[in-house]
């Protein structure tokens, strides 16, 4: 089974200014993704957030509000972040929701169903 996975960076938590930097990013809230890719109707998501911490030494990327940006973010993330379990997990994920091995069970005995009402001629 094969799947399409995408990112979606929800919110960045930023610094006005540090160091003289503006808009430095110290938590970015993320969404993960998994599609089945020829039964789209199965998907799968985990959300998190991912903790940066600002280094002097290495070069600052200027936020920007555009894809560019947007690209280095998820680079940070997959950096950071186990993609490998990740995808395992929403793959895992997306097969139980096709085959699924558990069910929910309630008790209805003791609340029947309400009786319709009668429509007046």
């Amino acid at each position: 089974m094969a799947n399409i996975y995408k990112w979606t960076i929800n919110q960045m938590n930023a610094r006005i200014e540090e160091d003289g930097n503006q808009n430095v990013i110290y938590t970015v809230h993320w969404t993960y993704t998994a599609q089945d890719d020829k039964e789209s109707q199965y998907t799968a998501s985990q959300i998190g957030t991912y903790s940066l911490k600002y280094d002097p030494s290495t070069p600052f990327v200027p936020y920007a509000n555009n894809e560019g940006f947007e690209n280095v973010v998820i680079s940070w993330l997959k950096a950071g972040l186990p993609v490998a379990d990740m995808e395992a997990s929403l793959s895992k994920q997306i097969d139980l929701e096709k085959h699924p091995i558990d069910e929910d069970l309630y008790f209805t005995w003791d609340n029947p169903a309400p009786i319709p009402p009668v429509e007046e001629e």
